[in-house]
């Protein structure tokens, strides 16, 4: 068996048992919890953890710790950063992911040129997608800003064709208020 097929083999068939035990094909989920008790619920505790972290890398990382091991279906939760004009890697939770990415050029770019929240059901028909993970098939973006300026963004990534809907857009929305209001951002991200 040459790697290539095997590599399709095994995200066929981890994203076939995911999607049985979690959510649909077409990312509804079938526990008796629905989404927004879920995003009630992960927000509770996001607020929670990050009461009193001051430091806003490691209420970031903690963050997206919870994104990733809370929310069904996902195959990459983190951040990018703006540096010297640029979004760089931050904290995350997945595979190896791309460390620079220019504004404007592929969805966390383009969320940062528009100021606005990028919702994609196939990352394949976004032009000009940037392909860090191949088993990535649906993406959202959420821009975060500070006194108006954008910081950075929070990139969740799905091996799911359509997998984000306005209720999981609200409820990071809201995930992103939380860690907004959280800590102290004057310092810089490790004063």
């Amino acid at each position: 068996m040459n790697t290539s097929y095997r590599s399709r083999w095994f995200d066929v068939c981890w994203c076939a048992c995911y999607t049985l035990h979690e959510i649909d094909e077409t990312g509804a989920y079938l526990s008796m919890e629905n989404k927004q008790e879920l995003y009630l619920r992960m927000n509770r505790q996001i607020q929670s953890v990050l009461e009193g972290c001051e430091l806003p890398l490691t209420a970031m990382a903690n963050t997206c710790a919870i994104l990733y091991s809370e929310l069904p279906g996902l195959n990459w939760a983190g951040f990018y950063l703006m540096h010297r004009g640029e979004l760089v890697l931050g904290p995350f939770q997945g595979k190896v992911a791309c460390m620079k990415i220019a504004v404007g050029k592929g969805v966390c770019g383009t969320a940062v040129a528009t100021g606005a929240v990028q919702r994609v059901a196939d990352v394949h028909q976004f032009p000009g997608h940037i392909a860090c993970d191949s088993a990535s098939q649906s993406e959202i973006v959420i821009p975060l800003s500070v006194r108006g300026e954008i910081i950075g963004v929070l990139d969740i990534d799905s091996p799911l064709l359509n997998r984000f809907d306005e209720t999981d857009q609200q409820g990071l929305e809201e995930t992103c208020r939380i860690l907004m209001n959280a800590v102290d951002w004057t310092g810089g991200l490790l004063p």
